[in-house]
C-alpha cells in the first residue's frame, strides 16, 4: 500500500506559476514510477506527466510540454509538478499517481484555478 497526499494547488492568474508536491509513504517510493494527472469539471481525468523509477525518464500531454515539468526526490519521497505559464484550460484537480507492475495508487486531488 503507498498513501499518496498532495499540496501546493490554489487559486493563480494565467500565466502565473504553481508547484504541486506528492509526499508519498508506505512503500519503497524509488519502486514506483510516478505520474500527475488532472480532472477539470464535467471532463474525464486526464494524463499530465510522469517520470520514471530514476528519474532520468519523463512524459508529458502534448499541452503542456514546455511549460510543466515534473521532478523527484527520492530522498524525501515526493514527486513535484512545477507548473509555469498557467492558462486557463489547466484548471482542474491534479492527482498524483504511483504505479508498479499492477499496482496503482492515487492521492485524494489538488484543487488549481487558473483565473484571467
Amino acid at each position: 500500500q503507498v498513501q499518496l497526499v498532495e499540496s501546493g494547488g490554489g487559486l493563480v492568474q494565467a500565466g502565473g506559476s504553481l508547484r504541486l508536491s506528492c509526499a508519498a509513504s508506505g512503500r519503497t517510493f524509488t519502486n514506483y514510477a510516478m505520474g500527475w494527472f488532472r480532472q477539470a469539471p464535467g471532463k474525464e481525468r486526464e494524463f499530465v506527466a510522469a517520470i520514471s523509477y530514476s528519474g532520468f525518464n519523463t512524459d508529458y500531454e502534448d499541452s503542456v510540454k514546455g511549460r510543466f515539468t515534473i521532478s523527484r526526490d527520492n530522498a524525501k519521497n515526493t514527486v513535484y509538478l512545477q507548473m509555469n505559464r498557467l492558462k486557463l484550460e489547466d484548471t482542474g484537480v491534479y492527482y498524483c499517481h504511483a504505479l508498479r507492475g499492477p499496482y496503482n495508487y492515487w492521492g485524494q486531488g489538488t484543487q488549481v484555478t487558473v483565473s484571467s
